[in-house]
């Protein structure tokens, strides 16, 4: 009897300790490098579906750069991030491979696909026809954390032209800068800021609405209805898998199980807010660590160089 007593005493200390320890604010990351106005808009949805699920104050926590995610995430400053960087992830993971979970990956609507491409763009009425003819010109990159904004082409060009972006590729490009996103970029190609420069994009579906999901739509929407008719693709990478959306390990255990079952409940019951969030349309597949490896391997690579 005093055993069943104490039990049940502890059963409801351990109770209220879980009940005041769970959340009153959950810090949603948004990555940088686009629209901080519309970023925040796309995502406001998303704050009143969780606010109402969970009963928190879900913080949109807007970031200049993809940095300020990846030490969010590091820090405990962010709790969830709907559309991450695969570069950004592997940065996280190498710094601390408990640092989150993955929820999952996110997956076309339409066809399936689990990944997009970076690609460099030019101005359509410019005489560049390939990635040769910026042979001596300006370029832009987005962020040194995007995959498509530089890991995937600073890969590509070291292994066509040599050297490295501090050298701009053995000098190939007269000048390469980080304009800080990938709206950044497009707009730097549109006002001859750069000849050309990199953006990311799914390549699948309908070209001039922007396709499927990518930098492309979220700046016709805003305010450039004949974008793909002002710029062409002259290259693109092989296929990057699409980022990860990610939790916090430093929610409580419980917390956080609700946090993913409420991300998978706002892809299945409120769709279209969750396309809007992530900038296409896609909803959740499973994921893993295992399926991110190459890009983990590419920023450990990557980052030894510098060091070196």
């Amino acid at each position: 009897m005093k055993l069943t007593l104490l039990a049940l005493l502890t059963g409801v200390m351990t109770f209220g300790v879980n009940a005041a320890d769970a959340p009153k604010e959950l810090n949603l990351g948004i990555l940088g490098g686009q629209n901080a106005t519309q970023q925040i808009g796309d995502n406001q949805c998303v704050k009143d579906f969780f606010d109402k699920e969970l009963k928190v104050d879900t913080k949109l926590r807007n970031s200049s750069d993809y940095a300020g995610v990846i030490q969010g995430l590091l820090g405990g400053k962010i709790d969830m991030v709907l559309s991450m960087s695969p570069a950004s992830y592997a940065s996280v993971y190498l710094q601390d491979p408990k640092a989150v979970d993955i929820v999952g990956i996110l997956v076309d609507d339409k066809d399936g696909s689990k990944g997009y491409h970076s690609v460099v763009i030019v101005k359509n009425d410019s005489p560049y026809k390939k990635l040769e003819d910026l042979k001596g010109k300006s370029f832009g990159m987005a962020d040194p954390d995007s995959t498509s904004g530089f890991l995937m082409p600073n890969q590509a060009f070291k292994k066509e032209f040599g050297g490295s972006v501090d050298d701009k590729y053995n000098g190939f490009f007269s000048s390469v800068t980080f304009s800080g996103g990938h709206e950044q970029d497009i707009l730097g190609v549109l006002n001859n800021q750069f000849d050309g420069a990199v953006t990311w994009t799914s390549l699948v579906g309908d070209y001039n609405s922007g396709y499927s999901s990518g930098a492309f739509g979220r700046l016709i929407r805003m305010d450039h209805p004949d974008l793909m008719k002002q710029i062409r693709i002259i290259w693109q990478s092989p296929l990057i898998p699409n980022g990860p959306l990610l939790v916090s390990n430093k929610l409580p255990a419980d917390f956080k199980q609700k946090v993913v079952d409420t991300i998978q409940k706002l892809d299945k019951e409120q769709h279209a807010c969750f396309v809007k969030a992530v900038g296409g349309a896609q909803h959740i597949g499973p994921a893993k660590v295992a399926d991110y490896q190459n890009i983990i391997d590419m920023k450990r690579d990557l980052a030894k160089g510098q060091r070196g």
